[in-house]
C-alpha cells in the first residue's frame, strides 16, 4: 500500500520562535502573532472527488477472533468507498499560497473513536499542535499504534482498556496518511493527516469537499488518498465566493 508523506515544516515556523513572522500588507489582522481569519472577505473551495473505472469491490473483514468484536453487521474494508462513482475519504489540503501566514492550532480535539472494533471516522485532519483524541467505545481491549516517518513525530504504541477514558497525543510536524493500527485487531486502521493551517477537508460519502475561510489568492490543493496518492492543482480563490475544483483519481 502506498502512504504519501507529508509537507515540511513552514520556514515562517521556525522564524517565529526567534523573531515573529512580517505582516503581509494583504494579510487579515491578527491576534498576537497569530492570523485571523477575515469573513468578511474569505472565498470557499468546494468540489467533487471522482473515480474513474469501477470502483473495487470491498473486502469483508473476519472478525471472530475476538467475540466482542463480531456483535455487529457484516464489516468491509475502507480502502475504496464512495456513491456514484465518487470517492470518500479522500484528504484535500491548502498547501501552498498563504504566504507568511500562521494560524492557531484548534483548542478543539480532534476525536477517533473504537467502535464494533473499527476507527471511525477512517481519516482525519488535523493542525500541527492539535490534540488527536483517541476513545474506546467497546468491550474490548484495543492498541493504538501510530507510525510517522516525519522526524519529530513520535511514534505510539499504547493500550487501551475496554470502554477506557481517552488518550491524546499531539504531532509537531505536518505529515500526511499516518498509518494508525491495532496490533489486538489487525484489520483496525486509520489515517491522520497533519497540515499546518486550518485549510482542508475530507471527501463525504458523496465524493464532496469544501474548504471555507480562505483570504482570497491562488493556491496550491492537494488531494491525497490512502492507496491511490497524491494529486496536486492550483486553483484561485476571490472575495465572497466560491471556487469549484474537482479531482479524479483512476481505480488500481
Amino acid at each position: 500500500m502506498k502512504y504519501a508523506k507529508g509537507a515540511a515544516a513552514g520556514v515562517c515556523l521556525l522564524l517565529l520562535a526567534t523573531a515573529g513572522c512580517k505582516k503581509p500588507a494583504d494579510q487579515s489582522e491578527k491576534t498576537g502573532t497569530y492570523t485571523q481569519i477575515d469573513w468578511n472577505t474569505a472565498g470557499t473551495i468546494s468540489g467533487t472527488i471522482h473515480l474513474s473505472g469501477k470502483m473495487p469491490a470491498p473486502v469483508q473483514i473476519d472478525m471472530a477472533q475476538d467475540p466482542a468484536c463480531n456483535l455487529g453487521p457484516t464489516n468491509f474494508t475502507e480502502q475504496y468507498v464512495g456513491k456514484n462513482g465518487n470517492l470518500q475519504n479522500v484528504f484535500v489540503y491548502v498547501k501552498d499560497g498563504l504566504g507568511t501566514r500562521i494560524y492557531p492550532a484548534p483548542s478543539t480535539p480532534v476525536v477517533i473513536d473504537q467502535k464494533g472494533c473499527r476507527y471511525t471516522p477512517h481519516v482525519v485532519g488535523a493542525m500541527v499542535g492539535q490534540s488527536i483524541s483517541f476513545t474506546n467505545s467497546d468491550p474490548t481491549m484495543h492498541n493504538i499504534h501510530m507510525l510517522p516517518t516525519v522526524g519529530g513525530n513520535q511514534t505510539v504504541d499504547i493500550s487501551q482498556p475496554p470502554n477506557g477514558g481517552a488518550e491524546s497525543r499531539v504531532f509537531s510536524q505536518p505529515e500526511l496518511m499516518i498509518p494508525v493500527r491495532c496490533n489486538n485487531h489487525p484489520w483496525m486502521q486509520a489515517f491522520i493527516n497533519v497540515v499546518a493551517n486550518p485549510f482542508f477537508s475530507v471527501s463525504d460519502a458523496d465524493g464532496h469537499f469544501e474548504i471555507k475561510g480562505l483570504p482570497p489568492g491562488t493556491y496550491t490543493v492537494v488531494a491525497d488518498h490512502e492507496v491511490l496518492g497524491e494529486q496536486p492543482t492550483t486553483v484561485t480563490v476571490t472575495s465572497k465566493q466560491t471556487a469549484s475544483l474537482d479531482f479524479s483519481f483512476a481505480a488500481k
